[in-house]
């Protein structure tokens, strides 16, 4: 069985997409849909830079998603297949769930891009810079790092964002308590803690505002059901259902990221083949998660697309 999967906030880069647009109108048709439900180029700030405003949350989101959805878009107009032929569940990381989502049919591309500029600018609101932080703990379990954030939090939030894989966990919360933990590491045995890059601290409770939005926007916006079963971060287990999908992804602004359990729960059930669309981060955290031998492969390029065709 296969699944595709879709990356997160964090594998954003300046030239993301131009070559897959200069190869293909498939590609371009989607950048240009993209900008055109945002009412920004987003497609020129995604080949060109600069790097510090394709960082913002607000724009980086979207572009993630427009990426791999028009590499996808690619794989099915040009290989002449569709997802429901190739794929027997979908999932992604943190915002990578919409793009599943919307690969899957449960959004359109234009809902999906608004989705994602509403869920960054309220994620970037939610916390004033400068009061929440984030930190990747490396050689840390997921007990390990809890406890480790427990103890640190000193009536403080500190709680785990996201349960990457057995040797990545990743810390959200207020700047003092995610600092306390970092400079904690030892005492617990974990082999490095690294304060992250980011403007806001994701996927813990200070995010209740950004929640609230995303309740309204989805209310406004729900999705439908979709054609393949996504694995839902906050659950890490299988949902088709429309309603239950909106509650779920308004609970995992605030809730965390359970991406390991995500990938076990898939080969649980047959899932040995993971297809990472539009990147290539999630790939090593799922050989790295797996309880036994699975095959990952990441499709960037048209070559990628290519190479996929002729293995199915």
């Amino acid at each position: 069985m296969r699944a595709f999967i879709f990356p997160g906030q964090g594998s954003q880069s300046v030239g993301m997409g131009r070559a897959l647009a200069d190869a293909s109108s498939h590609a371009r048709e989607v950048f240009q849909e993209v900008d055109e439900a945002l009412g920004q180029h987003l497609f020129k700030l995604m080949s060109e830079g600069p790097e510090d405003e394709l960082t913002l949350t607000e724009n980086a989101q979207p572009a993630i998603m427009a990426n791999a959805i028009a590499t996808l878009r690619v794989l099915e107009k040009e290989g002449g297949v569709t997802l429901t032929a190739i794929a027997d569940y979908v999932a992604g990381h943190s915002l990578g769930e919409y793009t599943a989502l919307c690969a899957a049919g449960a959004f359109d591309l234009a809902t999906a891009a608004r989705l994602l500029k509403t869920r960054g600018q309220a994620m970037q609101a939610a916390v004033p810079v400068g009061v929440g932080a984030m930190a990747a703990l490396l050689g840390a379990d997921i007990d390990t790092a809890q406890k480790l954030a427990d103890a640190a939090a000193e009536g403080e939030v500190c709680t785990v964002a996201n349960d990457n894989d057995p040797s990545q966990v990743v810390i959200s919360g207020h700047k003092g308590a995610v600092e306390r933990a970092v400079a904690l590491v030892k005492d617990y045995g974990i082999k490095r803690g690294v304060l992250l890059p980011v403007s806001a601290p994701f996927h813990c409770p200070l995010m209740q505002p950004a929640a609230d939005a995303m309740a309204e926007a989805l209310g406004a916006n729900p999705p439908a059901a979709p054609l393949v079963p996504v694995v839902a971060n906050v659950t890490a287990a299988p949902v088709s259902d429309a309603d239950t999908i909106r509650d779920l992804l308004v609970s995992q602004v605030t809730g965390r990221v359970r991406w390991r359990e995500s990938v076990r729960a898939m080969e649980d059930i047959g899932v040995d083949r993971f297809v990472e669309i539009g990147g290539k981060v999630l790939s090593p955290m799922v050989k790295r998660s797996a309880g036994g031998e699975v095959e990952t492969v990441s499709v960037i390029s048209m070559d990628d697309i290519e190479a996929l065709l002729k293995a199915f």
